[in-house]
């Protein structure tokens, strides 16, 4: 049916049914409006084509930016509709309708933020091209469950545009997440006020480098591509339009930019931890008259008050409970210290930081990609860069509120005194980056911007505290020393100083427990108890590999020292390997490695094992919450947990119910682009594209992942088409 007769025969249907009851009408309008959409996905399949290759990346090419953005929906949610769907319900705290009770909190903390209500209202304010890209965004989605009626989502049956402004920042956990759950439990529950830390976890983060043209073998600026995730958490894809888009990269399950990638002109890499841009305000509370205010300034202010409706899932269906959340001008009331309630304040701008996020993947050069940068909604990341003009940049940091330099916003501020309330944003240009150095390359991994570029790094000295949150770390060590001197890269050099294997951490640590174990005295039992060991880690290169004992003892024994002193480092507020560093006693040096030694004999039959034998990649199942098994197919890493210098990283945050370690966090997407006259690229994603175990591309990239070898990316059609494995329309 034409649009012309669809839209008569819609007037007589409705005409025909105007005078019927209620409850009559309702069905007959919804039928026709599934109609209408029905039309319009069909129509849009057909101006989009899927190009899968043979490692079952989507190659998804659209006429328009919104054609392209339908397909790459769809693709995704032919992949894993799963972690599509549930980042949508976790979005809109909607977590335990799905999960149950104890997800409540989860769901509170996001509905302090995100209403349907404010994000329709956002979404009507859009801009008409977001609007549109949007519209695909749901499009694609709807198109996919109309197509697959087999696949059943646990909450969501019908996307809506408006919901792509519920999650449009592409950072694993975002600032929401340093929002304490248990305090904010407690909190509203009027429970005693919990001095909670989270467990001492595997360091999240990333590493980017870029190489100016001066250092590169074919005198191209070249970008290391290397975030450290939770795996399966982006898959790689490639988006292209007629207007102009050509983005290739890792993007989040359900969004609908290119987070980490490239285009034909220049490439971006995120690194987590800029500046301090998350601050909490103690609120001196009273009440009067039945109300609650707070002071400010020499007033008196009320509370706001939201009854937020947090249903939830039992086992005999659904149930509800109402809380009240209070807010002052900072933000909202999260939890209690020292008597006063806390407030938060951080950055809540989604149509903007959408906008930041999709138009970058489109810019062209430095001049427009700094242009964008701007908009000052990219929160929790920092930004390295390179182009095809042979540009490399920096920028610690993008959205930075202006604050006042005498207050510590490491810590609660007063939130009575006006003076710390943020002033504003400061400009991109005042904030800490760089471009061009002369030195040639640049570099971030979650460390402080002191390092970024050698000797041409800039100086603490001229920026406030707040505007760099984390100190050096063994990584940066690392990364400045596989960067300095380096000439002629190439693609292939660039990857391996990414997975050099020199491990850092250990410089300091190894010869401190070899001097404590040299100085025991001969009577000591430990002395012949921990010969092996002690003449085992002298002769370390410090380097890891699969067939290494060294390095699995090493990690051991220092692991070991990280869960005595994790609760010391805390209090003096001292990142854990620094800590030990500084503060392990010989004693605690020297029982760490007996302790260690056994644990290694008890799981493994002897402490002398090699570490690829216990260090595993496993995908044994397509579950978010991923159960490992030692007697299943699993392959050896010889790459460690960031925590110890490794560049490429791999480490396990999940509850070890192994003996093994399963790696689960950690390099996951890895990519290596050169940006000549015409694009060349290598990547490697985390087992595979698919999470369907069925798939041949569920795992069809670990053995690679697991020695840390690379494809080769296919960037143009005609490469594509040379290693094509299918071809299709939606829906087909």
């Amino acid at each position: 049916m034409t649009p012309t007769r669809l839209a008569l025969a819609l007037s007589i249907a409705t005409a025909a049914f105007s005078s019927l009851p209620a409850y009559a009408v309702a069905p007959v309008a919804a039928a026709a409006q599934h109609s209408l959409e029905l039309q319009r996905w069909k129509a849009t399949a057909q101006r989009v084509t899927i190009m899968r290759d043979k490692w079952g990346i989507p190659h998804v090419f659209g006429k328009s930016d919104a054609d392209a953005v339908f397909g790459v929906l769809y693709a995704q949610a032919e992949d894993d509709f799963n972690r599509v769907e549930l980042n949508y319900i976790n979005a809109l705290g909607r977590l335990a309708e799905v999960e149950g009770e104890r997800e409540i909190w989860r769901d509170l903390r996001m509905k302090m933020y995100i209403t349907p209500a404010d994000m329709r209202a956002k979404y009507a304010a859009s801009p008409a091209w977001l609007k549109k890209l949007m519209v695909g965004f749901a499009d694609g989605l709807n198109y996919f469950l109309h197509t697959h009626p087999a696949v059943k989502p646990k909450l969501i049956t019908h996307f809506e545009p408006w919901m792509a402004l519920a999650f449009s920042e592409g950072s694993i956990g975002g600032d929401i997440e340093t929002i304490s759950l248990k305090q904010l439990e407690a909190f509203y529950n009027n429970e005693p006020t919990l001095a909670w830390h989270a467990p001492e976890q595997e360091p999240r983060g990333s590493n980017g480098f870029a190489i100016a043209p001066t250092l590169s073998a074919n005198g191209h600026a070249l970008l290391l591509i290397n975030p450290h995730t939770s795996f399966y958490f982006r898959p790689e894809v490639h988006m292209v339009s007629e207007e102009g888009l050509n983005a290739y990269g890792a993007v989040t399950w359900g969004q609908f930019f290119i987070y980490q990638g490239f285009n034909e002109r220049l490439g971006w890499m995120h690194t987590s931890g800029g500046g301090d841009v998350i601050d909490e305000y103690l609120e001196t509370v009273s009440r009067r008259d039945g109300k609650l205010y707070y002071k400010y300034g020499g007033a008196e202010r009320p509370l706001k008050a939201v009854p937020v409706q947090l249903p939830y899932k039992t086992p005999d269906g659904m149930a509800s409970r109402t809380v009240t959340a209070w807010f002052t001008h900072h933000g909202p009331v999260v939890r209690k210290a020292d008597g006063k309630w806390v407030s938060v304040s951080m950055m809540n701008d989604p149509m903007h930081a959408l906008e930041q996020s999709y138009l970058r993947t489109k810019a062209r050069n430095y001049a427009e990609f700094r242009k964008l940068m701007d908009l000052r909604t990219n929160s929790s990341n920092n930004t390295v860069y390179a182009d095809a003009d042979g540009n490399i940049a920096y920028f610690h940091g993008n959205f930075v509120p202006k604050r006042d330099p005498r207050f510590d916003f490491r810590h609660p501020v007063d939130g009575s005194d006006p003076a710390t309330d943020w002033q504003g944003l400061h400009a991109v240009g005042e904030t800490i980056n760089l471009f061009n150095p002369p030195n040639g390359w640049l570099m971030n991994t979650n460390n402080w911007p002191f390092s970024a570029a050698g000797a041409y790094s800039p100086r603490q000295a001229d920026y406030p505290q707040y505007m760099w949150s984390l100190p050096e770390n063994a990584r940066g060590h690392h990364a400045v020393r596989v960067l300095e001197g380096a000439h002629d890269v190439t693609l292939d050099s660039l990857i391996a100083k990414a997975y050099d294997s020199y491990l850092t951490a250990f410089e300091p640590l190894i010869p401190a427990l070899l001097k404590d174990y040299d100085n025991l005295p001969a009577s000591d039992p430990r002395k012949a108890q921990l010969a092996e060991q002690a003449a085992t880690l002298r002769g370390w290169n410090l380097r890891f590999a699969v067939d290494s004992v060294p390095t699995s003892l090493a990690v051991y024994w220092a692991q070991d020292l990280v869960e005595h002193a994790a609760k010391a480092a805390r209090a003096q507020e001292i990142p854990v390997v620094d800590y030990i560093t500084a503060h392990a006693t010989p004693q605690e040096r020297l029982e760490s490695l007996a302790r260690a030694s056994a644990r290694l004999t008890a799981d493994f039959g002897t402490w002398k094992t090699a570490w690829g034998e216990i260090n595993r990649f496993q995908r044994a199942s397509g579950a978010i919450d991923q159960q490992y098994d030692d007697s299943k197919p699993s392959y050896p890493v010889a790459f460690t947990s960031a925590m110890w210098g490794s560049l490429a990283s791999f480490g396990m945050v999940a509850p070890q119910k192994t003996k093994r370690i399963y790696g689960d966090r950690g390099n996951s997407f890895v990519a290596a682009v050169e940006f000549g006259p015409r694009i060349k690229a290598k990547s490697v994603l985390a087992g595979g594209e698919n999470a369907n175990p069925s798939s041949p591309h569920f795992n069809d990239q670990g053995e690679m992942y697991s020695k840390g070898q690379f494809k080769d990316v296919l960037f143009y059609k005609e490469d594509i088409q040379g290693q094509l494995e299918r071809q299709y329309h939606p829906g087909e």
